[in-house]
């Protein structure tokens, strides 16, 4: 793998997390009934609840 590819596979997941931030920050610039009509916030929940159980602290 060289340095150039390396770069260029950074750059690029840089840009698609830049743009998902941006569609969120748009949908949470909507009114709240119209998030609830396309289901944003059941979308953004499950996200965040599979972060939550992805990165537990609980020790087995």
């Amino acid at each position: 793998m060289s340095v150039l590819s390396s770069i260029g596979r950074i750059a690029t997941q840089y840009a698609a997390a830049r743009a998902r931030h941006r569609s969120e920050r748009i949908l949470l610039s909507l009114p709240a009934e119209l998030r609830k009509d396309i289901g944003f916030p059941d979308l953004f929940d499950a996200r965040n609840s599979r972060r939550a159980t992805t990165f537990s602290t609980k020790v087995i």
